[in-house]
């Protein structure tokens, strides 16, 4: 292979090389949000437009040079002058445009800075009226003298700019990156063809001195995405012909040799052959060991198998859904260099870019999404990116779901307790409100009077007492009772009380036949009952009536079977109401168990007034749980 056609080789693949480039960064400057800069201002201007001519020059330059040297190697006369000269005045354009973009910030702008950016665009743009003057009268493209102008200006604006941006924050960057422009430039004019053929590396360093710039911008600005696009495909490919031509190389001078009849060495067919599926077999391997140099010696990115078992341990510490979304977003967020990752519940609404949203594929509601935001330095999320989240979404998803039945089986346990504990209480409470001496003593002194009065009346008296005392104890056999039990129990207390007020205490009782099968807690009528007559009958010198009545009403189309005691006592203040319920013992146990059984979804009102009297209301939802054998078969 000859001197110039490795030059043209180079050429080629430099030309085509930078293209791709520009046209990468041209997509991902396109990709990102418009970013706006301060109004009124020449010099402060948004990044991306900027970014956007730098690209477009870059990507414009190597196109036509493509067109200009490729038809010039081909041996071909240049025939389009004016190709030629917008091409190097767009190249010439680019340096001017860093300079800008360095001088955009508003820690640097300075009335001299600007001078400097003005200065930087009558360089490029005299040197482009060069180009298409030359152009116009058939001199020799490009102007030499347009390429002395860029080379020494851009030398002096390069001094101007180190002293400008001195100790200003990211100067260095600066000066970096325009020396890198200006090398374009100057580099160019050393090697401006005055001869035929120049050593590649000669072409590379003249012809394509624009692929760092391209290169710089790209690794500091967009530096995951041209190492995941171009970086990672680049250096596989680069190798990949490496070990073909190696190999082509060590088998050529076998495939030379001949045998009499003039053909070729089987043998060396054979072993060209081998290297070729060898090659097919290698890339593979090949492709890996270059990707994992990408990423972990470039990048520097997370090893994903370590990040899900540190995951892992760390989300096993937490006992709540909330801490561990929390702690697992903040290990998300630099391992994806992402400026933030969230969670939020479905009701939530999204605002705002995002780059990824998932949910956690939990059993139970509410459920959970993960959203990860804008990525750093032009990142996107690949394959063993979403590969990786997807493992933790569902790692996740199952420590809460464990989390939950764990937090449930403990509730339920509290609950039985708690239960079993107000159950207890209820029975003992009642037995010692019904059985205390003030009781006995009136139930007894009734029945000695009714003894020498009317001995009827105080054998069915006692046969009373003696019912309501056989129904309290067998209340004691469980925590529910239909509505009838209750009622009966009830009836037994009242005509106690009754035979002892007489005509003071009236009553009244609706409890229709189809509700007495429901289940209720049991010791639940009674208690609101005995509050009534005593804090309300009691006191009233006429005495007054209880009323109590039992209905189904339907409450957000769920049937419940509400219960009613009311009296026409004396009534008390709110004050006097809340400071009862407060201190009293039978209200306070009936509120607790019914949380307890039917959580939030039960609420006691009770309403007094002074004169008027008291009423309590309750609601209890229907089930098939509050029903009893004979009203389940009788629904079917």
């Amino acid at each position: 292979m000859t001197a110039k056609s490795v030059a043209t080789l180079v050429n080629l693949l430099g030309f085509v090389t930078g293209a791709a480039l520009y046209a990468m960064l041209l997509a991902m400057v396109l990709r990102k949000p418009e970013q706006k800069g301060a109004k009124n201002n020449l010099l402060v201007l948004p990044s991306n437009k900027l970014l956007l001519l730098t690209a477009l020059l870059g990507f414009f330059w190597n196109i036509g040079a493509v067109t200009i040297y490729g038809i010039a190697d081909l041996g071909v006369e240049n025939t389009f002058p004016s190709l030629v000269a917008a091409s190097f005045t767009t190249l010439g354009f680019l340096p001017s445009v860093v300079v800008h973009l360095i001088l955009r910030s508003e820690q640097m702008l300075k009335k001299q800075n600007f001078w400097i950016a003005i200065i930087a665009y009558l360089l490029s743009g005299v040197a482009g009226l060069l180009h298409f003057y030359v152009a116009f009268i058939g001199d020799r493209l490009p102007s030499h003298i347009a390429l002395h102008i860029l080379t020494i200006g851009f030398a002096f604006l390069t001094v101007a700019l180190l002293l400008s941006t001195r100790g200003q924050l990211g100067w260095q960057r600066a000066f970096w990156v325009v020396g890198l422009a200006v090398f374009a430039v100057s580099a160019l004019h050393l090697s401006h063809h005055d001869a035929e053929s120049y050593p590649w590396w000669i072409e590379m360093s003249g012809h394509h001195a624009s692929l760092p710039l391209v290169v710089a911008i790209l690794y500091q600005d967009y530096r995951f995405a041209f190492a995941d696009i171009f970086l990672k495909r680049t250096i596989s490919l680069v190798l990949l012909v490496i070990t073909v031509f190696g190999a082509y190389i060590s088998v050529a001078p076998l495939l030379a040799i001949r045998d009499a009849n003039n053909e070729a060495d089987p043998l060396a067919v054979g072993l060209l052959l081998g290297l070729w599926v060898t090659t097919t077999l290698f890339y593979p391997k090949l492709r890996q060991l270059v990707i994992w140099f990408v990423d972990t010696i470039i990048l520097k990115r997370v090893d994903y198998d370590n990040l899900r078992t540190e995951i892992a341990r760390k989300i096993a510490q937490f006992e709540t859904p909330e801490e561990i979304l929390s702690e697992v977003c903040r290990m998300l967020t630099p391992a994806l260099t992402a400026k933030q990752v969230n969670w939020f519940m479905e009701e939530n609404s999204l605002s705002g870019h995002h780059t990824l949203n998932m949910l956690f594929p939990t059993t139970e509601m509410p459920n959970y999404y993960l959203t990860v935001g804008e990525l750093k330095a032009g990142r996107r999320l690949l394959s063993d990116d979403l590969e990786m989240l997807e493992a933790v979404v569902l790692m996740v998803a199952r420590r809460i779901d464990v989390v939950r039945v764990t937090h449930d089986r403990c509730k339920i346990s509290l609950r039985e307790q708690e239960i079993s504990k107000l159950v207890t209480e209820a029975e003992l409470t009642a037995l010692r409100a019904q059985l205390n001496p003030h009781f006995l003593f009136n139930a007894l002194t009734t029945l000695g009077y009714l003894i020498q009065t009317a001995p009827d009346k105080a054998f069915e008296t006692l046969m009373r007492l003696t019912g309501l005392l056989r129904g309290v104890l067998r209340r004691s056999a469980g925590e529910f009772a239909s509505i009838g039990e209750e009622i009966e129990l009830v009836k037994a207390y009242l005509d106690i009380e009754k035979t002892r007020f007489e005509e003071r205490l009236q009553i009244k009782i609706i409890s229709p036949k189809e509700l007495e099968n429901i289940r209720i807690p049991s010791l639940l009528i009674q208690p609101l009952v005995e509050n009534a007559i005593k804090h309300g009958i009691t006191p009233a010198k006429t005495g007054g009536e209880v009323f109590i009545k039992v209905e189904k009403v339907l409450f957000n189309n769920l049937e419940q079977v509400k219960i009613t005691v009311q009296d026409t006592g004396m009534g008390v203040s709110e004050f006097d109401l809340a400071r009862g319920r407060k201190k009293g013992v039978g209200l306070a146990n009936i509120e607790r168990r019914l949380k307890c059984h039917y959580s939030d979804e039960v609420v006691m009102k009770i309403k007094s007034e002074v004169g008027l009297g008291t009423s309590v209301e309750v609601a209890l939802p229907i089930s098939a749980n509050a029903l009893t054998p004979e009203l389940k078969a009788s629904r079917g």
